[in-house]
């Protein structure tokens, strides 16, 4: 499977059903998603672009917005 903001979009609107998700709309902060949403994310994060998330890596900092999410992934790859 191919990770790019496309299929990141798409996770977020068809499995986790935020409708409205764009690079910038805060997930965590603003409690759209939850940390069962969250267990769900990541492991979609990690099949999908084949990187292994560390812990210490799950914050707000990296994780909050989708464009966040990209940005940790295009670091981390």
């Amino acid at each position: 499977m191919t990770f790019d903001q496309k299929t990141l979009l798409a996770y977020l609107r068809d499995d986790l059903e935020i409708k409205d998700a764009g690079l910038d709309t805060p997930l965590f902060s603003s409690g759209l998603l939850d940390s069962v949403s969250m267990v769900g994310l990541l492991a979609f994060l990690e099949q999908a672009s084949g990187m292994i998330i560390r812990t210490e890596d799950v914050t707000l900092e990296n994780f909050d917005t989708p464009a966040r999410i990209l940005a940790f992934a295009q670091a981390t790859v």
